[in-house]
C-alpha cells in the first residue's frame, strides 16, 4: 500500500513538472508563480521522479498556480489537462511571463500569484493595459487590480458575442445598436464634422 501511495506521488510530481514546461515556465518562475522555495521545485522537476511525499500545502499551491483544483491535478490524466491548456498555450504562458517581469505593483504580482489560469487567457491588449495602470497612486492602486481585470473579461466576453452575432442575419440590428450607442458616447465636437 505505502509502495502505491509513493508511486502515486511520484506520477503526480512528474504530471506537474510536464503541465509546467508545457506552459513555457523554467524552474525558477514556477516557484515565483507558485510561491514555492526553489528546492522543493528542483524536486518535482528530478529526472526520475520523486525522493519524498509531496505535501498537500505543495500540491495545492502547485495546482492553484496551473489554474487547476487539487481534484483536478490529482485525478485528471495529464493529456487531458495538456488538451485543455491549448486554448493559451505558448502565447499566452509567453504574456503571463512579460506580465510578471513588468509588473511593479506588489498588488498586481499578488493577483497574478492568485489567479494564474485568468492571467493565461489575457491578450496582449489586456497586458498592455494592466501594465500601463501601474504606478503610484496610480489606478490599480486605488482601485484594484481584480475590477480592472474584470472590465477586462467583460469586454472579452462581450466582444466574443459580438463576433458570434456578426456571422448571423442580426448583423444589421448588430451595425445599427452599436451606432446608436457610439454616438451616445462620442464627444459633441466629433459628431458634428
Amino acid at each position: 500500500m505505502n509502495g502505491q501511495v509513493f508511486l502515486d506521488e511520484c506520477q503526480l510530481g512528474n504530471k506537474i513538472a510536464r503541465l509546467v514546461q508545457e506552459r513555457g515556465w523554467n524552474q525558477e518562475e514556477f516557484a515565483r508563480i507558485a510561491g514555492l522555495n526553489r528546492q522543493t521545485v528542483r524536486q518535482l522537476f528530478r529526472p526520475g521522479g520523486c525522493q519524498r511525499r509531496l505535501r498537500n500545502a505543495t500540491v495545492a499551491a502547485c495546482a492553484h498556480s496551473l489554474g487547476l483544483s487539487v481534484s483536478e491535478l490529482r485525478t485528471t490524466p495529464v493529456e487531458q489537462l495538456l488538451h485543455g491548456m491549448q486554448g493559451s498555450g505558448a502565447n499566452g504562458a509567453k504574456l503571463v511571463r512579460q506580465l510578471y517581469e513588468q509588473a511593479t505593483q506588489p498588488e498586481l504580482i499578488a493577483w497574478l500569484q492568485r489567479n494564474p489560469g485568468r492571467a493565461d487567457q489575457l491578450t496582449n491588449d489586456d497586458v498592455d493595459e494592466l501594465l500601463s495602470l501601474q504606478g503610484t497612486g496610480g489606478p490599480l492602486t486605488e482601485v484594484g487590480v481584480e475590477h480592472f481585470v474584470g472590465l477586462i473579461e467583460r469586454k472579452n466576453r462581450l466582444l466574443e458575442k459580438v463576433h458570434a452575432i456578426a456571422g448571423t442575419e442580426y448583423l444589421d440590428l448588430l451595425e445599427q445598436v452599436v451606432a446608436l450607442v457610439f454616438d451616445k458616447i462620442r464627444p459633441y465636437a466629433e459628431r458634428e464634422s
